[in-house]
């Protein structure tokens, strides 16, 4: 799958970005609700994308950069969203070097939860889309997806995600996305809410 970013601003990230991918996307989610409540800790969430950046989404997805300060990882239709034995390990492993055991535990249990959740229609998924801190306000969520639901509208896509904070909801519906569900991320903590988006005629 080619994406035409003529114009966009954005560059496709290489396999050698994941560091990259891993420190914006981590700071990006730095206070988001679920994140907290199963990692708890910034650097055990910076940890946990940065592994999925360089043992998922590098090489079997699409990852694209806003110079320094954003960045957004997809998966194809057709791809796998579930992280390899490999990743698993890498995950656990920066866990307890920056997390805790319990941050393994809610982390995987999650992780079985966004797989069960997504749907059997083919579909591009947004794993995750965010900005550093000082560029927040600019507009570049914004211009991260455009490109991407340019493509998928074109080619009659259906795009998926997980929303992991309410405050973000009114951006993804403003973007052509409607809410599918809801489902706890773990007893006593908060929910994330899937949301699909129908390709919209070109």
């Amino acid at each position: 799958m080619q994406i035409d970013l003529s114009g966009s601003g954005l560059r496709a990230a290489t396999k050698a970005d994941w560091p990259q991918l891993g420190e914006i996307t981590g700071e990006a989610f730095r206070d988001d609700p679920v994140n907290q409540w199963v990692f708890g800790k910034a650097a055990s969430i910076q940890s946990m994308f940065t592994t999925m950046a360089r043992d998922v989404y590098v090489g079997h997805g699409h990852c694209y950069l806003a110079g320094d300060d954003g960045a957004a990882m997809w998966l194809p239709p057709g791809a796998k969203a579930a992280p390899t034995s490999l990743a698993l390990a890498r995950f656990a492993l920066g866990q307890l070097l920056h997390g805790t055991l319990g941050a393994v535990k809610r982390g995987m249990e999650l992780s079985e939860k966004m797989e069960a959740s997504h749907p059997e229609e083919p579909h591009m998924y947004l794993f995750s889309i965010g900005t550093r801190e000082s560029a927040r306000g600019q507009g570049l969520g914004k211009k991260l997806l455009a490109p991407i639901l340019s493509h998928c509208d074109q080619h009659e896509i259906p795009v998926y995600l997980e929303n992991s904070n309410p405050a973000n909801s009114g951006f993804y519906t403003a973007h052509g996305f409607e809410r599918i569900g809801l489902f706890d991320v773990g007893e006593g903590g908060p929910v994330m809410e899937p949301m699909w988006r129908t390709p919209r005629d070109v």
